[in-house]
């Protein structure tokens, strides 16, 4: 019996491993491709790179002006993410808390939904010549305002539920202590639903900065290119199998999610054992 649990047991070790392989592959050969030498990239490719160089990184902001795309990523994902996460989080509140006349509360809320669940591209093209009209597709205003439009219904689909799950009684307590609308919702409100918020903002943030649709059909000048359009251009016809310049900018795309997961995550964690209810 305790050989064949031991058995079990080196099976579920070994499928674990197999796919945890599976799923840190891809990122290791990334790593070795952006720091291998063009040299040892044709014809048989080892698993481990010869020598290492930091040429592709250097092509990138030399010549190819990923340093300005990455500005305007950066520009257009935290501005999106900041409208979109005031915008949705006072709306989903209000959805939450408040009655709504003539029964409008439940048409609004699968009105939000239906705008989610539809195709980025359904709205190309009303954007498109609003974008137009108003003069702005010269600018970075088109893709941060795609992006909202987007993210802002996830937001409140997503945070309705953590409002509603909050007890009134917390609410009611702080009125009696004299708060006001502004101070119950930014000192009560805010820091018990930090989790849910926590969680949204890194699904808005990698969708904003993984954006590449909007950018594509909104973005005119190369000067506002942001990073999925730059990478989707290092390969043209003169460099088309430059795969250690292609690599280097995905890692150098990966970078900035990385580094927002892991301090949302870490805001997640301290969220998840912050606040308490009073009694």
């Amino acid at each position: 019996m305790r050989a064949k649990r031991r058995a079990m047991s080196l099976v579920k070790l070994l499928l674990c491993l197999l796919a945890l392989f599976a799923a840190l592959f891809p990122i290791y050969w990334l790593l070795a491709m952006g720091v291998r030498p063009t040299d040892e990239m044709r014809g048989h490719i080892s698993l481990i790179p010869h020598s290492l160089t930091g040429e592709h990184f250097a092509q990138l902001f030399a010549k190819e002006g990923f340093g300005q795309a990455i500005i305007n990523s950066l520009q257009t994902t935290f501005g999106s993410l900041i409208i979109s996460l005031v915008v949705g989080i006072c709306a989903a509140y209000i959805l939450a808390r408040r009655r709504f006349r003539f029964g409008l509360k439940k048409p609004v809320t699968y009105w939000v939904l239906l705008v989610r669940v539809l195709p980025p591209v359904a709205f190309t093209i009303p954007l498109y010549i609003m974008f137009n009209k108003l003069g702005i597709l010269q600018t970075k205003l088109p893709v941060m305002l795609a992006c909202v439009l987007i993210n802002v219904p996830l937001i409140i689909w997503f945070l309705i539920s953590f409002f509603q799950d909050l007890p009134e009684e917390v609410e009611e307590s702080a009125k009696v202590d004299g708060a006001t609308e502004w101070q119950l919702f930014v000192r009560i409100v805010l820091p018990l639903v930090a989790p849910g918020i926590a969680a949204v903002a890194m699904l808005s943030f990698m969708y904003a900065w993984n954006e590449y649709t909007y950018t594509v059909i909104f973005t005119r000048s190369p000067s506002n290119y942001t990073v999925p359009l730059a990478l989707s251009l290092l390969n043209n016809e003169d460099s088309l199998t430059n795969f250690g310049l292609v690599a280097a900018g995905g890692i150098i795309s990966v970078v900035p999610i990385t580094l927002f997961v892991i301090f949302a995550q870490n805001y997640l964690i301290s969220g998840l054992s912050s606040g308490a209810v009073k009694e």
